[in-house]
């Protein structure tokens, strides 16, 4: 899991003078250390922090103990800070226990214990949390595989916006995983993941344009969205294009591949 500081511009973290000069506070002058590549300056000016309590400061030191390009890499001692920030309710630091036992990073792998965390932070509205609390249900790790739970914290993501929910939601409704089998809702979700460039999400509404499922049938369309995530490594979409196109006229695919050129031009916005 990718890992980042976070900074609070709060009145208790930004230590101006009273002749209105401001002071650079410990939090922030640790960033730049750490940006710039002087890990030993950055704990040093953290630690004091996250051993008084401060749950920014634990955060911040857990996430410079677990980066594994960092010379102060130690999934241990990253462990140790993100739980005493979980401890204090910090999302962040609750999914990234979840990752840590799911993983077994730092810990013995423990799938329920990821689950616990996991959960804390989606209810906080964590976004990942959700996401990750999704699949843990979707495929029975560390609980009990229930579809139903899994659609709940698939919709809580795909609602703020997470392109991986969508898709799984899409996966759901194509499939009928606890909903009813409804094509046009997987269009929707596929829909909404292709246009933020998830291929996956592409190559499956490419194959729900040729055919006709949830979509009027459009063998064009069909090979544009193929030919965009065969462009991104998707092997399957790679060879249902080249399967749709022997029954395509050269005029089809030329205007095909020239829709494809535009959609990925605009972002995959318009591409309807």
């Amino acid at each position: 899991m990718r890992l980042w500081l976070k900074y609070i511009f709060s009145g208790c973290l930004l230590l101006v003078a009273i002749v209105g000069q401001v002071l650079a506070d410990p939090l922030s002058e640790a960033q730049q250390a750490y940006l710039q590549g002087d890990y030993t300056k950055a704990v040093e000016l953290v630690r004091p922090l996250a051993e008084q309590g401060n749950v920014l400061a634990q955060y911040n030191l857990g996430v410079m103990y677990a980066d594994e390009q960092g010379k102060k890499h130690d999934y241990q001692e990253a462990v140790k800070w993100f739980r005493l920030a979980a401890g204090q309710g910090d999302a962040d630091a609750q999914v990234w226990l979840g990752a840590a036992y799911a993983g077994g990073r730092g810990v013995t792998q423990d799938f329920q214990e990821a689950v616990i965390w996991y959960r804390l932070a989606g209810e906080q509205e964590h976004v990942n949390a959700q996401l990750r609390l999704g699949l843990m249900y979707d495929q029975g790790q560390g609980v009990t595989q229930d579809y139903q739970e899994a659609f709940k914290w698939y919709y809580s993501a795909a609602e703020q916006g997470n392109v991986d929910a969508q898709f799984r939601l899409g996966v759901m409704y194509d499939q009928g995983e606890s909903v009813v089998q409804n094509h046009q809702e997987a269009v929707k979700y596929y829909r909404l993941a292709a246009t933020q460039g998830h291929a996956n999400a592409q190559a499956s509404i490419g194959m729900m344009y040729g055919q006709g499922q949830g979509i009027p049938k459009d063998d064009v369309r069909a090979y544009m969205w193929l030919d965009l995530a065969a462009s991104r490594g998707n092997s399957l979409a790679e060879h249902g294009r080249n399967l749709l196109a022997k029954k395509m006229s050269a005029t089809q695919i030329t205007k095909a591949q020239r829709m494809a050129e535009d959609c990925e031009k605009n972002g995959y916005q318009d591409c309807n």
